[in-house]
């Protein structure tokens, strides 16, 4: 009897751990998916280095009051699943919105961002968010504008000296 309390306590620790850990945690039901369409869900999210696990909700409301997230025991009912990031804030966010919206049986429930609780809202609205590449990529082109520019006006009066001169 003991030895499976025991277990009960790790499976707490590790999902405090967890949660403590991610940068970005999302809660989802995933009723209605069938087999072949969760392992696609779980193949994607692994791809992009994010864990998705279910647990027992009893369990993970425990480690969720000992983390101080007790507001996620509230869409901790029926059967959950939970994608936990500890290196993309995007990421998980963005895979499941993107697979829900093909899969309206994925239904995302909330989520932590960065220690705090998070709305399937604020879910939505990470999820439209550019990856971190895209973001990159814009603040360099706004670097890269004035650079440009001022190129394109050094050539623009070269060229003009050019045709006065000759």
């Amino acid at each position: 009897m003991s030895n499976a309390i025991e277990l009960k306590k790790q499976t707490v620790v590790e999902i405090a751990d967890k949660l403590k850990a991610s940068v970005s945690t999302v809660v989802v039901d995933y009723r209605g998916l069938n087999v072949a369409e969760v392992t696609e869900l779980r193949k994607q999210l692994r791809e992009a280095g994010v864990d998705f696990k279910v647990y027992k909700n009893t369990m993970t409301r425990r480690a969720a009051e000992s983390v101080d997230l007790a507001g996620l025991n509230e869409v901790l009912t029926g059967p959950n699943a939970i994608a936990f990031s500890t290196e993309d804030v995007v990421a998980p966010a963005k895979i499941i919105n993107d697979f829900a919206k093909k899969h309206e049986a994925l239904e995302i429930k909330a989520g932590v961002i960065e220690g705090n609780l998070a709305t399937v809202e604020d879910i939505k609205a990470l999820a439209e968010l550019p990856s971190r590449e895209g973001l990159l990529s814009m603040l360099l082109s706004v670097l890269q504008a004035p650079i440009r520019n001022l190129a394109l006006a050094a050539k623009a009066v070269a060229e003009q000296k050019e045709e006065q001169g000759a």
